[in-house]
């Protein structure tokens, strides 16, 4: 029987499942580096084999809870796009702050799982998923203010991604509120034909 007709079996779905669940537990309260694979078998009520069936290891375990978080995250976001745009909305900032607002939010929802990706204790060359994942959110951010990658789209992600390590630290709502409100204020520096100083 191939891998692909496993997994497909409702028992190895569930196996999988039950691998991810006990492995965010794991990680949650021990860290990526201090858990070992034997740690979440044993949470999981599965065998090693299992594991490595579906998982070629801890970091893959890690990476695969890291893109099932961004995945929930990316609907959230977009949901929230799409519900104020059908509401009217066109300000390309308004319609980023929501969005924003859903990102948050899903940070506070899962928050024990974002400060774990935050924490920088994860698999070796994970910094460097986590920086071309912040490019990546840039782009889409360029492309919501109509291209500008310019200062615009660097304050306002630089200043999301800030306030995102914050809220998920302290838990504050408020402290989200607050930052989008301020966020939400900012604005284009006008063209100004290439004024002199002196």
């Amino acid at each position: 029987m191939s891998s692909e007709t496993i997994q497909a079996t409702p028992r190895g779905a569930a196996t999988r499942t039950a691998l991810l669940v006990a492995a965010r537990e794991v990680f949650v309260s021990k860290g990526f580096a201090e858990a070992g694979v034997t740690d979440v078998v044993a949470r999981a009520e599965a065998s090693v084999g299992s594991l490595y069936h579906h998982f070629s290891g801890k970091a893959d375990l890690f990476q695969t809870l890291f893109e099932e978080f961004q995945s929930r995250q990316a609907h959230r976001t977009k949901q929230a796009a799409r519900a104020i745009r059908e509401r009217g909305e066109s300000d390309p900032m308004r319609v980023f702050i929501s969005s924003a607002r859903a990102y948050l939010d899903g940070c506070l929802e899962e928050r024990e799982l974002a400060a774990l990706f935050l924490s920088g204790d994860g698999p070796p060359g994970f910094e460097v998923v986590m920086r071309d994942r912040l490019r990546t959110w840039a782009k889409r951010n360029a492309a919501l203010f109509e291209g500008d990658e310019g200062a615009l789209v660097v304050v306002i992600t630089g200043a999301l991604a800030a306030a995102v390590n914050e809220v998920v630290r302290t838990g504050d709502r408020q402290l989200a509120e607050d930052a989008l409100a301020i966020i939400g204020q900012i604005r284009p520096v006008a063209a100004t034909g290439g004024t002199q100083s002196g």
